[in-house]
């Protein structure tokens, strides 16, 4: 137990070299898994191109604790729907004991999945929680993009700036209490 009189400042905090080589190890894992996710994409766009695919578009949607993707719809460069080929491609990933650098062969849908859940779970961690979320990504091989459009579910309490809008995006009547408004972010 430490004693400290007013009249005294208080000591700085001793960070313990054990944690400070826990703090470097994950620094640098964070570092490789976004070299690894960059090394992943540029091998998916290469791919997709070499079989003829200019688009990728994936549905997910996801509440109370669970989500999904919901459709995968591949295109080639004349716009028309075509059906993502059963070949694999070879995605980089890191062994979460020992961190070392590994590979796996993954068909192209389950390539894209696993890059999609990766990008929901980086950029809108939990999305699936709660009122959850749902939207489209946009794999645009031939841009070497990925767009995303996000929508979060729910609703949220009055605030001052908020307009009162009793229905959905789909047009339905939510349930409403009788002594209270609907709000939509």
């Amino acid at each position: 137990m430490t004693i400290h009189l007013p009249s005294r400042a208080a000591p700085a905090p001793e960070t313990s070299s054990e944690l400070a080589q826990i703090l470097a190890e994950q620094a640098e894992r964070n570092a490789a898994e976004v070299a690894l996710h960059a090394r992943n994409k540029e091998v998916l766009f290469d791919g997709l191109r070499h079989v003829g695919i200019a688009h990728v578009l994936v549905n997910f949607d996801g509440s109370g604790d669970s989500g999904q993707i919901e459709s995968i719809e591949a295109r080639n460069d004349a716009g028309h729907s075509v059906t993502l080929p059963a070949a694999q491609i070879t995605f980089a990933g890191i062994d979460w004991q020992s961190g070392a650098p590994t590979e796996r062969r993954l068909t192209f849908e389950a390539a894209v999945e696993e890059l999609v859940y990766d990008l929901l779970s980086d950029t809108h961690s939990g999305w699936q929680d709660n009122d959850g979320a749902y939207g489209e990504f946009c794999i645009d091989a031939r841009a070497r993009s990925i767009h995303l459009e996000f929508n979060e579910m729910g609703w949220l309490p009055p605030s001052p700036a908020a307009t009162p809008v009793c229905q959905d995006d789909l047009g339905q009547q939510p349930s409403c209490g009788e002594d209270e408004e609907c709000w939509k972010r």
